[in-house]
């Protein structure tokens, strides 16, 4: 799995290189924020199921042309992303992201005849009304989203 560790030391190697010292500030900076982003993952974590169900209220709420099998489903997706983001607020990286969730997201949401944009509102929906600080602290907030808009991108 990537994490910033990881990724700099396989950069390196696939360089034929010890770590240069840009390489060794960027684990560095990794690792002080780790502090943030642990106290981040807990808060997700207490939170986890009921902000995807709260997700999912938001895009189907007033829309009852959905079925309740695809609001389920919905449901399930955007949690199982949520714990993808958990693990990378653990890791420092987008690894567990970008292995379990993001390379096969769009054919999973097309398998189950899923609409994308129903995703991306989502996800948005969720970076938008975290609450500071009774959710989470800013700097937590701030490495949350930054994941929550890399996941967003993704599914653009």
């Amino acid at each position: 799995m990537k994490s910033a560790v990881t990724t700099v030391l396989t950069a390196a190697d696939a360089a034929g290189r010890f770590p240069s010292i840009s390489d060794i500030e960027s684990v560095r900076g990794s690792l002080d924020r780790a502090p943030t982003r642990l106290k981040a993952a807990e808060k997700l974590a207490s939170k986890i199921d009921k902000l995807s169900s709260e997700a999912v209220d938001f895009v189907y709420g007033a829309n009852s042309s959905y079925e309740q099998e695809n609001k389920d489903k919905c449901v399930r997706d955007i949690n199982h992303y949520l714990r993808l983001i958990n693990y990378c607020l653990v890791t420092g990286g987008t690894g567990p992201l970008d292995e379990w969730g993001i390379a096969g997201m769009r054919e999973v949401i097309r398998a189950h005849r899923l609409p994308t944009a129903a995703y991306i509102e989502a996800f948005a929906y969720l970076r938008d009304r975290i609450s500071i600080p009774e959710d989470m602290d800013q700097q937590s907030a701030t490495e949350f989203k930054a994941l929550l808009d890399y996941l967003i991108n993704a599914l653009s």
